[in-house]
């Protein structure tokens, strides 16, 4: 190792994944700054989520997929260059030399170059048209095609060739788009490699089902440019198929070029051969990731690579780390489908047995891989429902407890119940990162208590995240309790203190806090017991009592912003607007020396209200037909909308009608956290609805209904809950997922996190919204109904009322005294109010505006 004052140069090649998992190892290892790193990336974009590339789709936001840190900010001692292809390598000189001509010295130099897309040799391959599935830019180019072709025809099709992961992946994603999928797969089956012949015939039906074309056995021929745009695609010998556009999705290969050219050695089937280490046949030179063939094998898999990262950092730091063996199991949701496959799944080993479970009416199929003695778990196969992969993964080679049969069947009465407790200290629970069980264990013990807790120490959960829920149930077999008290007042939590109001019929803090509670309470628990009595009623806000239990935004009804002025937002429903209203919200601001801004939810915050302002504002806007749009409240903020059907001549349903009926619906609708919703009117996805917590897309057959999806500071992705529904089921299910989160969830707690945490998760709702598991449908249902019925505008209600009024003065007793706390500035050519003071505002803590 180099000295603290002479750093080494290492050169990374490739910045994917596995290059940015090197970086961070090596970096959060290197005390002493022995090495100094140079990471050479071809693309334009730093490290992204590969593995998570088909949520590109719809979203088109290139940020939302970048992995953590991945411009290592004010880190003086990486050099990370885009946009950077690498010539050549001088092992001699040890220098690197880019395409631009320049060079780069090394002392140690990392490949990890990936594997680029498999193009079969078919005739006419190269024809405009034909397309591979492996960079952000490559989807870009298919939409491209995609959108020029439904112009033209709005039942285009798009011809995936390859039936395995990617290709289905490939397959969902054109569907995103609008097209209708055509998957062609040489093997009889699809997904050949994780997946066998039974369970594949499972999910060939299964996909058929969701309207997506399969032809198994069969090859691609012939492709041919037809006049004017699209493909003629022959398959087999003799099949025709017209398409817009063709995706190869067969596979990848190595990008083992740079070595090769360089004269290292590679492995017989493609790749750069290094040993355990990760050391090629130069000394100098490592290879990691999916370019690197470990004693002559290449894994396809994220988490060897990411092991392979580990080793060389470890070894750069004078380490003796070494390859630690490859997990090559899968669990995935590919087109909502379930599918896993682990350890020995296609039961090659000598004497292996099998156990099968298969229900073709619920669409199901399992099968577990024992030994000849049917005492040891080596492998196994699910469709349809994967839900015991998390527990069933970490037995591979352990002793089988119990009957087989039991941990693949359907739970009965008297079947034993296989939990964490059946797993050996040694077992795996989290593959991506290596976190055995009993490295869990010792975390615990040294005070560990939460699933964040244990992310944050062993890194288990924090790559696919397929492993969560098992940490949660290692906490709870370690005996670990995390208090669900809402405050230090309330020993019960924010969803049983909801049960507790609706059982016991108290509508005021005083009685509930008598009753359930100790002490006076805090500013915790006053405005949660607020949103509560709120949802379950339409009483107003500030009626009685309720009012001295509301933060700072509810008590003026208003965001208050870092100046202490307030903001006013009037509702917009579905971004919607007259030019009356328009004009209207001019003259006030104009009135008032406002500052406007047009929100990501597409109406108009006006900024710098004082309190005492606040009625007048409110008295034009409620007089000219508008109503307050709740941007201070933990409610429904707005439903955002595309041009939809209307106006755009891709959109296949009236989105802005959709997202105005929901916005009306659900407004003032009091929930744990704020809630956004969205309609787009195709799969373009204009309307981002898939940032959304109730996120709307049409299709040709109706609507698909996203849920539980969020920005802010962790972006989550709404997943499909539904599709196709006609527009009275969808809001029926829209209603019956809000009221279940607005029972079940805690305090600020949003849907997404809200769906992580809940057992079971989507499926689980996915059971209670659609499937009526639990029998409330009806009482949902009848909850909303009631909000409906009662809805009034919270600022009418202040209107309407002195009382209501009379607490926004500046100062009592001088009701026209200018607010001396807050003076003017100018910025954005706009007058913009500057703290003075403090302004006089309740009690309770203020909240930040979370538009």
């Amino acid at each position: 190792m180099a000295s603290a004052a002479q750093p080494q140069t290492v050169v990374v090649i490739g910045h994917g994944m596995v290059g940015h998992r090197f970086v961070e190892a090596l970096r959060t290892r290197d005390q002493d700054n022995s090495w100094r790193v140079v990471v050479l990336g071809e693309e334009s974009d730093a490290a992204y989520d590969r593995v998570g590339l088909s949520s590109y789709v719809g979203e088109w936001d290139r940020s939302a997929l970048a992995l953590t840190g991945n411009d290592y900010p004010g880190d003086d001692f990486v050099d990370l260059r885009l946009g950077a292809p690498v010539a050549g390598i001088d092992r001699d000189a040890k220098t690197v030399s880019l395409a631009d001509g320049q060079e780069i010295a090394y002392d140690a130099l990392v490949l990890a170059t990936g594997s680029y897309a498999f193009v079969p040799p078919v005739p006419g391959h190269e024809a405009a048209g034909c397309h591979v599935y492996r960079t952000l830019d490559d989807l870009d180019a298919i939409r491209a095609d995609a959108e020029t072709a439904l112009a033209a025809d709005a039942g285009a099709v798009g011809i995936v060739v390859g039936g395995g992961l990617l290709g289905l992946e490939a397959a969902n994603a054109l569907r995103q788009l609008g097209l209708r999928p055509h998957v062609v797969e040489y093997n009889p089956r699809l997904m050949p490699q994780q997946v066998d012949d039974a369970g594949g015939e499972h999910l060939a039906r299964m996909v058929g089902e969701l309207g997506i074309d399969v032809s198994l056995g069969v090859g691609t021929s012939n492709i041919e440019a037809v006049d004017g745009g699209g493909l003629r695609v022959t398959l087999g010998e003799d099949t025709v198929v017209d398409a817009a556009l063709l995706v190869f999705a067969a596979g990848v290969r190595p990008r083992d070029e740079l070595g090769r050219s360089a004269g290292l050695d590679l492995a017989e089937r493609g790749g750069i051969l290094t040993d355990l280490a990760g050391v090629t046949s130069d000394p100098a030179i490592y290879a990691i990731g999916e370019v690197a063939a470990v004693e002559g094998r290449c894994y396809g898999l994220v988490g060897p690579g990411y092991a392979t990262a580990e080793v060389v950092a470890d070894r750069l730091l004078g380490g003796d780390a070494e390859f630690p063996g490859a997990d090559m199991s899968t669990k995935l949701k590919l087109l909502g489908v379930d599918v896993a496959s682990f350890g020995d799944a296609h039961g090659t080993t000598e004497g292996a047995l099998s156990v099968v479970v298969s229900d073709p009416i619920k669409g199901t199929y399992a099968k577990l891989v024992l030994s000849d003695d049917a005492k040891t778990l080596l492998g196994g196969v699910l469709v349809g429902d994967a839900s015991s992969y998390g527990l069933l993964r970490p037995l591979v080679g352990q002793t089988v407890p119990g009957d087989p049969v039991s941990l693949i069947s359907p739970a009965s009465d008297g079947a034993p119940a296989l939990g964490v407790g059946a797993l050996g200290d040694d077992a795996q629970i989290c593959s991506c990162n290596d976190v055995s069980k009993g490295t869990l264990c010792a975390a615990i013990e040294n005070g560990a208590c939460t699933v964040a807790d244990l992310k944050k120490c062993t890194g288990a959960g924090t790559a696919c995240g397929s492993c969560v829920p098992l940490l949660s149930q290692v906490l709870d077999a370690a005996g670990v309790e995390v208090s669900k008290a809402l405050c230090e007042h309330f020993e019960a939590s924010r969803s049983e203190l909801f049960e507790l109001v609706q059982a016991s019929g108290i509508r005021t803090f005083s009685g509930l806090i008598e009753r359930f509670g100790t002490g006076t309470g805090c500013d915790i628990c006053k405005p949660t017991v607020a949103s509560i009595l709120a949802s379950t009623s339409s009483d107003h806000i500030l009626d009685g009592e309720q009012a001295s239990l509301q933060d700072s935004n509810d008590h003026f009804l208003a965001n208050i912003q870092r100046n202490g002025t307030y903001s006013v937002v009037p509702r917009v429903p579905g971004g919607d607007i007259t030019p009356e209203h328009l004009i209207l919200i001019g003259e006030i601001a104009r009135d008032y020396g406002l500052y406007t801004k047009i929100t990501g939810g597409q109406r108009i915050d006006m900024f710098g209200a004082t309190v005492d302002q606040l009625p007048e504002i409110w008295r034009r806007l409620v007089d000219g037909g508008m109503e307050s749009g709740q941007a201070y409240g933990k409610s429904l903020r707005t439903v955002k909308s595309c041009v939809g059907s209307d106006w755009c001549r891709y959109g296949q349903q009236d989105s802005v009608q959709l997202a105005i009926d929901l916005e009306l619906r659900y407004r003032g609708l009091r929930s744990p956290h704020k809630i956004k919703m969205g309609v787009s009117g195709c799969a373009r996805e204009c309307a981002e609805a898939r940032g959304k917590d109730v996120g709307v897309i049409a299709t040709d057959g109706g609507w698909n209904l996203y849920v539980s999806g969020n920005g802010g500071m962790t972006p989550r992705h709404a997943q499909l809950l539904a599709g196709d529904l006609d527009t009275e089921t969808l809001i029926r299910y829209i209603d019956r997922y809000l009221m279940y989160y607005i029972r079940t969830a805690e305090r600020l707690e949003r849907t997404a996190a809200w769906m992580e945490r809940i057992p079971g998760g989507l499926d689980h709702i996915r059971d209670v919204v659609v499937d009526d598991s639990l029998g409330l449908a009806a009482d949902f249902e009848a909850a909303m109904s009631r909000h409906v019925g009662g809805y009034e505008c919270e600022w009418k209600g202040v209107l309407d009322d002195p009382d209501k009024l009379s607490r926004f003065v500046s100062f009592v007793n001088a009701p026209d005294t200018p607010d001396p706390t807050v003076s003017f500035t100018e910025n954005h050519g706009r007058k913009v109010p500057v703290l003075l003071g403090t302004p006089a505002m309740p009690s309770t803590t203020p909240e930040r505006s979370a538009q």
